[in-house]
């Protein structure tokens, strides 16, 4: 007998597998909705998650599908027993490029997640729907954003935003009937102890760039002391699903994995150039001619910053915690600085220049 039975999708992908990992125990079975050509990766990811787990290798069954379409893409035999089967649902899956074109963006985050709410409904035996959203659905707004704002017409940067701001409303519609928790990460890195990561963006872009030449690209500082840059590491993003996807409290709840703490984008570059040169920086520009440079033409084959991250290092708008840090309290967990895990972080990238 198992004490839970979690759908998840978005498996074999990086946060998922180590929600898995982290989720797994003896008495935990899984239901892993699995892209078709990502099944022979979705099942190496299994045997190392059963061995490291101490799982047996029985408790996890993929299931080949698509969020985008109608049943998830399940055969009809497999959804009724799994329907029956599920008890915790973790959505995951989604388009998170920030370049992602119009029509990818609304099939896989907003109709996607629309299946997988009318999947959620269907079940039975349900206990908790996890779904796991972005600061970002803030958009443009400015400001202070609360865990229990969501609604505004502040406008968006790109459909990356705009859909994963339609899909967590379709899933806030369903607290009134439904155990729902909604999850909103910030920029997630690499994990604070071992550097690991599965991509190089975000953050990462200050970092090559720097890499190239620290002691002559220190002098100017591109960042900003007006804005701060919310990263949070891989690990507590999925060590605070893990625990408060089976808290009571939670239930209910929108809950903002973010940094309680987040350093300006200028004090980021320094801390960066410290760990890189031994030095900080020497002067900054105006952030509007920052930006504008930035996104000139051949900024990003200078820079390796694409335009479509540039917003990023310059979004006026910070995001309440409170909620999330008096749930995790009892778990004590809570996101560590960013000065402290980026060595880390950095001795990854060396170690592993292309990913």
């Amino acid at each position: 007998m198992s004490d839970r039975v979690i759908f998840i999708t978005g498996f074999p992908g990086f946060i998922a597998g180590r929600l898995v990992e982290r989720l797994a125990t003896a008495r935990t079975e899984f239901y892993l909705l699995v892209q078709p050509a990502f099944v022979e990766t979705a099942k190496r990811s299994i045997e190392k998650i059963a061995q490291t787990s101490g799982s047996d290798l029985g408790n996890f069954t993929i299931v080949a599908g698509d969020i985008t379409k109608p049943d998830l893409g399940i055969e009809l035999d497999d959804l009724a027993i799994i329907s029956e089967d599920t008890t915790d649902v973790f959505h995951l899956a989604a388009a998170y490029d920030l370049a992602v074109a119009k029509d990818v963006a609304y099939a896989v985050n907003m109709d996607g997640t629309k299946n997988v709410n009318e999947f959620v409904r269907s079940l039975p035996n349900l206990r908790r729907y996890n779904y796991i959203s972005t600061c970002y659905v803030a958009g443009k707004r400015t400001g202070h954003i609360l865990e229990s704002e969501l609604e505004h017409d502040a406008g968006f940067r790109n459909y990356y935003e705009e859909t994963k701001y339609l899909a967590e409303r379709s899933v806030e519609n369903l607290k009134s009937e439904l155990p729902v928790t909604i999850f909103r990460p910030s920029v997630v890195v690499g994990d604070s102890l071992t550097g690991e990561t599965a991509k190089y963006d975000g953050i990462y872009y200050l970092i090559q760039y720097l890499r190239m030449a620290p002691n002559l690209l220190r002098f100017l500082n591109v960042g900003n002391k007006q804005v701060r840059l919310n990263l949070v590491p891989v690990d507590f993003v999925v060590a605070g699903i893990a625990a408060l996807s089976n808290e009571e409290a939670a239930a209910g709840k929108t809950i903002a994995l973010a940094d309680p703490h987040p350093l300006a984008s200028a004090d980021l570059f320094d801390a960066i150039s410290r760990k890189l040169s031994g030095k900080n920086s020497v002067v900054s520009l105006p952030t509007r001619l920052t930006y504008a440079m930035l996104m000139l033409p051949v900024s990003p084959p200078l820079t390796g910053l694409p335009h479509s991250a540039v917003p990023y290092f310059f979004v006026p708008q910070t995001y309440d915690t409170k909620v999330a840090s008096e749930l995790l309290a009892k778990y004590n967990i809570e996101c560590p600085r960013f000065e402290d895990y980026l060595p880390n972080l950095l001795d990854f990238l060396k170690r592993h220049p292309k990913l």
